[in-house]
């Protein structure tokens, strides 16, 4: 193998990810199933397609090179130059034949120097970077003649990384029954000063932190590192990578400190399970894990959006700028040109079908990311006032959900007296009744009892204030599009600002365009659910304001305002820059009818407005004019006539306006009890001729609106109502105490938890008024899909309290912290309003609520559950071909067959026990899936009445109409199980949704549908149906009355419709 061609292939095998066969996780799992065909493809498949398209037209010298070395050599042996020799025709004929053409040798390195040439400037560590090259060092943009047009290096790719292992990854490891639990944890780090780019070819690197870098605390042991650009030589040594493979000396390194230390002695084999490869046999469960973690955290930051057009586009523009030249085709040499052109087409040719390969690859880690991705687990947080009674006594006897209430309520302090029961140990019904606000957790009570509870709750999602998702949030924005679609009047989000205290995980050197990645497809989606009046509110700072806005800019229509916040009063420290006491709330519109609403009023401006009537508040204020434009001759029409009676009442006499003289005609004269006062003030002996603050028409229309004062000498002023502007529109500069983030919004959190839960909180009365201003009603929903420790649902509910509005809202939140902070939070402020050290201080100020939480499947689940198979029968086929088996390899294997595992259509026959293999803290467990949940949300369903899941056995009936007809008998152990869904499609349909176990007894299966069906219709009392979804084959439509009109639909084809849509 040439030294270009074993070059080419290493970049190949890196490209392919073949050189990270050790992991064992996402695509490189996926890969290494087909690893030994990618292999030979690689190194055999290409090479033999180059030396074909080569062979043709490459002179075959050796015989010549060889003959010529002969008559050389003879020459030089008798002393005789070869020019001066017989042999001289000879060597000449042979020496023209070298330089009519290129040998295959010299053709092969050249073409794949071409090749690695151009798919090394785009690969980089996993991804594909879009950099349209122009010419050396300069880049194209596509530009469509916009005024102003915003790009960024990855603005066709998806950000797929997410941090949820980047600052703490554990594992477990179970040694002979004992278990621990092993940290990776990333401490804070400046990775660069200033905020300054990364320096030449420096990258951040996981490296030990230097000195106390490990700590044990009873079977848990931490391994602590930063990441950042490697300074010094003991950098060097700590480093976790060294290139492509792990830095052997840290390895070595956190080892030793747990083997050396006599107190550490119980994590030995913790550390040092073994856990061989093909590749690397002496293996630990520690480096397993290190392998892992790096990888997870260094490469795959992004997914092309259109790879293949994207690389054949440049491509040809390689081929054309960099490879073809004119000079070479002015020639007369046929054979030179008939050469050089094929080594273009073994560029293009190879290049195509690599282009190809890698985009099958990308396209299908495209699909798996697109693709809407399961609901894995449904519970529902409930105010006891919610629940029927008789729900009580199992509630009372749930000693996990006392603990629980316990914990987080301290509802052991509540002491009984004549009149109220107290807590004790079980709990009592009694009590129960008398604190209807406790929140109860469905995850601590059985299935059934959850189904029992849900299926009592009618109008179901209208009864529901609130859902939580645990999920990466655009894998939740992609679910949620169709229940959701212009239902949201404002979204409010704290995304992170970028900046090295809250960076979010980038990719070395793209930092900015790693954000906006991140943000644009996110954003992107939130557009399709504003309401056309939406409002769309982010919060942010100086680091990516600019970047923001114009992003924003190119997906709304209308910048509603942004807002300068005093968050941060004493200033942010920073080095060598001015402290930071703001940030921006940045405010845009879906269309131009999007209008922000009034903040209320503070008590300073209330002051200001003292007095009130039937209208509103008001001041009274004199009603001549002051300060500028306030004299005659400015206004002139200003100046008329009022005439004041003995009773203090005015009118506003006839007059006619004289434009030659520029004043008002009286037209009548004041009775004999009325003077005329006209907007004059006297100052010593100077009369000023001023004008009065409003048109003499507007006051004969509004005389209510005005008074008269009579002072001590007599002289009469005139005062009118200076009216509080109620919708008055919001002012760009907030700088009320109450929004100081440092200050509330850490401050609130500790008194909610009473420990310090996080270091940046969003104060909660700073996100009520953005939500406030965003125009929010009495019903309106409001969505964070940032929504870290839940302050935006904390608001929502106050300020429903405050105006016993019904607002609702959706929160979206990643992070392990979601069972911890986020969830706990929102059951702390239902039960109360106030709180501290962890304990409510008012137990009456609690809310009615419900709401549902949900975890999704991550895209990393998605990959996990990958397998690639291939019948015997389609193997045989696959071999008999080589031809058509490299097209297979190249363009079709991994969508073919990862079929059966990407949805397990199969599997339906059993609807509640669809299980998939799901990652938890690092450990793969098998999960039962909600599929029931799912399929809600893939039809936008809004339901009405969710039933409980019920087992019947089927006896024959006998008094059917039709053969083979049965009834259904109650059995919790039944053979066939039903559970329904009731609820409104998005364009107002109304939808019944059956799910069944199925048996291989078709016959049987639908015998039980069609007894379960009229059963269920006679129940329902004739309900009107548009319709009907069921899983397996059936008849139901022989059910259907003349006068009925809803049609059956599959489940299995309509879920997988749906789940891959725009996929």
């Amino acid at each position: 193998m040439s030294e270009k061609l074993q070059r080419f292939t290493k970049l190949l095998k890196e490209m392919f990810e073949l050189e990270k066969s050790d992991l064992d996780f996402g695509i490189y799992r996926i890969m290494n199933i087909r690893k030994n065909e990618i292999n030979n493809f690689i190194e055999n498949t290409l090479a033999g397609e180059v030396n074909s398209i080569l062979s043709k037209y490459a002179a075959d010298n050796s015989q010549g090179k060889k003959r010529m070395e002969e008559i050389e050599k003879q020459c030089e042996s008798v002393g005789v130059k070869v020019e001066d020799s017989k042999l001289k025709e000879e060597y000449a004929e042979y020496k023209a034949k070298l330089s009519s053409g290129t040998g295959a040798t010299e053709l092969e390195s050249d073409v794949y120097s071409a090749l690695y040439n151009f798919f090394s400037r785009y690969y980089d560590e996993g991804d594909f970077i879009s950099k349209r090259r122009y010419k050396e060092g300069v880049y194209a943009i596509p530009y469509e003649g916009e005024e102003v047009k915003l790009y960024w290096a990855n603005h066709d790719q998806y950000y797929i990384k997410t941090s949820e292992n980047f600052r703490d990854y554990s594992f477990k490891v179970d040694v002979q029954g004992e278990k621990y639990t092993i940290h990776f944890k990333l401490v804070d780090a400046n990775t660069e000063q200033n905020n300054n780019k990364e320096n030449g070819d420096k990258k951040r690197e996981f490296i030990l932190l230097d000195g106390a870098f490990l700590e044990a605390e009873g079977n848990e042991l931490t391994f602590k590192f930063e990441y950042r650009n490697a300074a010094n030589e003991n950098d060097g040594i700590n480093k976790l990578k060294d290139n492509t493979k792990l830095n052997k000396s840290a390895v070595d390194k956190m080892k030793s400190a747990v083997s050396e230390n006599p107190e550490l002695k119980r994590f030995h084999w913790a550390v040092n399970l073994p856990a061989p490869t093909e590749k690397n046999k002496t293996r630990t469960i520690l480096e397993k894990h290190l392998e892992t973690y790096v990888a997870k955290n260094t490469f795959d930051y992004f997914i092309h959006k259109d790879l293949r057009g994207f690389l054949n586009m440049e491509l040809d523009f390689y081929i054309k700028s960099e490879v073809m030249h004119l000079d070479d085709l002015d020639t007369d040499n046929e054979v030179k040109v008939n050469t050089y052109l094929a080594k273009v087409k073994a560029i293009k040719k190879v290049g195509r079908t690599i282009i190809d390969f890698l985009a099958q690859i990308e396209d299908f880690q495209k699909k798996l990311w697109l693709k809407k991705k399961f609901v894995l687990e449904t519970n529902w947080c409930i105010t006891l006032d919610k629940i029927d009674e008789s729900f009580y006594p199992e509630i009372a006897a749930n000693d996990d959900q006392r603990q629980e209430w316990v914990e987080m309520y301290a509802i052991d302090e509540i002491a009984g007296n004549l009149m109220e029961t107290g807590y004790s140990n079980p709990l009592t019904v009694d009590f129960l009744k008398q604190n209807k606000n406790l929140v109860l957790d469905t995850k601590h009570f059985t299935t059934e009892f959850k189904e029992r509870l849900v299926a009592s709750i009618d109008n179901l999602d209208e009864e529901t204030n609130g859902l939580l998702i645990h999920s990466e949030n655009f894998q939740a924005l992609s679910l949620l599009q169709e229940r959701y679609k212009e239902k949201i009047q404002c979204v409010y989000i704290d995304p992170p600002y970028n900046t090295d205290a809250s960076a979010i995980l980038y990719k070395n050197d793209y930092k900015k365009s790693s954000w906006l990645s991140l943000m644009n497809d996110r954003i992107s989606l939130t557009h399709s659910y504003l309401y056309l009046r939406g409002i769309i509110c982010v919060a942010i700072d100086d680091e990516e304001v600019c970047e923001l806005r114009s992003l924003l800019s190119s997906l709304f229509q209308k910048q509603v305002g942004i807002v300068a916040v005093r968050s941060n009063p004493a200033g942010r420290k920073t080095k060598g820059k001015f402290a930071p006491s703001h940030e921006y709330a940045v405010f845009y519109g879906k269309t131009e009818d999007s209008i922000p609403r009034g903040l209320e009023k503070t008590e300073k401006s209330l002051a200001r407005y003292p007095k009130e009537d039937e209208k509103g508040r008001f001041a009274w204020a004199n009603f001549i004019r002051s300060g500028n434009n306030d004299r005659r001759e400015d206004r002139p029409k200003l100046y008329y006539p009022i005439f004041v009676g003995c009773n203090d009442r005015i009118r506003i006499p006839k007059m006619e306006w004289v434009e030659s003289k520029r004043e008002y005609l009286l037209l009548e004269q004041p009775l004999s009890t009325e003077v005329i006062i006209y907007p004059i003030v006297k100052k010593g002996d100077v009369v000023i001729e001023k004008n009065w603050q409003r048109g003499h028409l507007r006051v004969s229309n509004e005389l209510e609106e005005y008074r008269v004062r009579r002072g001590e000498s007599g002289d009469i002023s005139i005062d009118f109502k200076t009216r509080m502007d109620e919708e008055s529109l919001p002012i760009t500069w907030w700088d009320d105490k109450k929004y100081a983030s440092a200050n509330y919004g850490a401050a609130e959190l500790k008194e909610l938890f009473a420990e310090k839960e996080f270091d940046f909180v969003k104060a909660q009365k700073l996100v009520a008024d953005c939500i406030r201003v965003s125009g929010t009603e009495n019903d309106d929903y409001v969505l964070d899909f940032f929504a870290g420790s839940g302050t935006t649902g904390h608001a929502v509910i106050n300020l429903n309290r405050e105006d016993r509005g019904s607002r609702k809202y959706i929160l979206v939140e990643m992070g392990n912290y979601f069972n911890t902070v986020t969830k706990p939070r929102i059951k702390k402020v239902v039960y109360a309003k106030d709180w501290k050290d962890g304990k409510p201080q008012n137990r009456n100020t609690g809310v009615s609520q419900i709401f549902k939480y949900i975890r999704l499947e991550s895209y990393e689940d998605t990959l996990n559950n990958i397998e690639l198979s291939r019948t015997p029968e389609q193997e045989k086929q696959l071999r008999m071909d080589a031809k058509f088996f490299n097209e297979y390899l190249v363009s079709y294997m991994l969508d073919i067959e990862s079929r059966g595992s990407l949805l397990s259509l199969d599997s339906f026959k059993e609807p509640f026990a669809y299980k998939m293999k799901i990652a938890e803290n690092n450990e793969t467990k098998e999960t039962t899936v909600d599929l029931v949940e799912t399929f809600n949300y893939l039809l936008g369903l809004t339901v009405t009445r969710q039933k409980a899941a019920a087992r019947f056995n089927a006896i024959p009936d006998s008094k059917a109409k039709y053969e083979n007809a049965v009834m259904l008998t109650a059995d919790k152990e039944g053979k066939y199980a039903f559970k329904t869904v009731e609820g409104i499609m998005p364009n107002g349909d109304k939808a019944l949704v059956i799910w069944r176990s199925l048996t291989d007894d078709l016959a049987a299966d639908n015998a039980a549908l069609d007894a379960f069906f009229t059963k269920y219709r006679a129940e329902s009392g004739g309900m009107e149906l548009n319709l009907i979804y069921v899983n397996g084959d059936n008849n139901l439509e022989n059910l259907k009355s003349e006068k009925e009109q809803w049609k059956v639909h599959l489940i299995e084809l309509e879920f997988k419709k749906r789940m891959f849509e725009g996929v």
